[in-house]
């Protein structure tokens, strides 16, 4: 007990007040709201490579490395602007947001019924040859895709799928994006892949849905014109889906919300 007591006295614990704690909670919610905001982008490995350095250079300062040092040190002169080139859209779009879901718990999981709908339209859809992109909103916020599309706001229906894709629909080039079990834009514009690793016989639609979702980490429904079939990206990987029980499984399986750790 002594020794607890001495440790206390001599620790920087001990001449805390509420106005230290009160600091340190504002620091760590900013950090954390931030962490949100990145979480399933690609600024976010971009980050942890930062964060790779700085632990190295605190390394190269306590082992006295001096060549390592003296490259991160003329390195971190320009960090600044480093961040701001590699975050540009990501501190845009988070700014954007402030004011809106600045304090909503980020994706929000799908109900049954809106994932029997999307199965339904896609599966539909492949069957009459009708090429069409559905991407479903996950942690990473698709506003700027939004922005950019067409506004809808209504809810996800397999006959207003249906007719957005339909050949003869102005709405039917670009994607349908998803946010909060909505139907919140179409027409949206997706970023291309610049992978090689991609079979030949994938078109603009697959290269789409796999560009976004090496940015993020959105679900991506790719119904295929000229084949007729049905595929889900997810992480940069693009996996066939043979049926409409087998998509209906994989959106249970990546949508479902997660339930809560019971208290041990």
């Amino acid at each position: 007990m002594s020794v607890i007591l001495e440790f206390w006295s001599d620790s920087v614990l001990s001449t805390m007040t509420w106005r230290d704690v009160f600091d340190v909670l504002i620091i760590w919610f900013i950090v954390y709201r931030g962490f949100l905001i990145l979480r399933g982008t690609a600024a976010l490995q971009s980050l942890i490579g930062l964060l790779g350095l700085g632990l190295l250079y605190i390394l190269s300062r306590a082992f006295d490395l001096y060549a390592v040092g003296w490259l991160l040190d003329k390195f971190f002169v320009y960090i600044v602007l480093a961040v701001l080139i590699l975050f540009q859209n990501d501190i845009r779009r988070g700014l954007a947001r402030a004011g809106g879901r600045f304090f909503t718990g980020g994706f929000q999981a799908q109900g049954t019924s809106v994932n029997e709908e999307l199965v339904q339209a896609a599966f539909a859809l492949a069957s009459r040859r009708i090429g069409a992109l559905f991407v479903i909103e996950r942690g990473a916020s698709l506003d700027e895709l939004v922005e950019g599309g067409h506004a809808l706001d209504s809810e996800v229906s397999q006959d207003l799928l249906v007719t957005i894709f339909h050949p003869t629909s102005p709405l039917h080039d670009g994607a349908v994006v998803m946010q909060d079990g909505r139907l919140a834009a179409a027409k949206c514009m997706l970023p291309l892949s610049l992978t090689k690793d991609i079979a030949r016989y994938f078109g603009t639609r697959h290269r789409a849905a796999l560009g976004l979702s090496e940015e993020t980490d959105a679900m991506v429904i790719v119904v295929s014109e000229e084949r007729g079939a049905v595929s889900l990206v997810l992480a940069g990987a693009l996996t066939p889906v043979a049926d409409a029980n087998e998509l209906r499984e994989q959106l249970q399986q990546v949508l479902a919300p997660r339930e809560p750790v019971a208290a041990t």
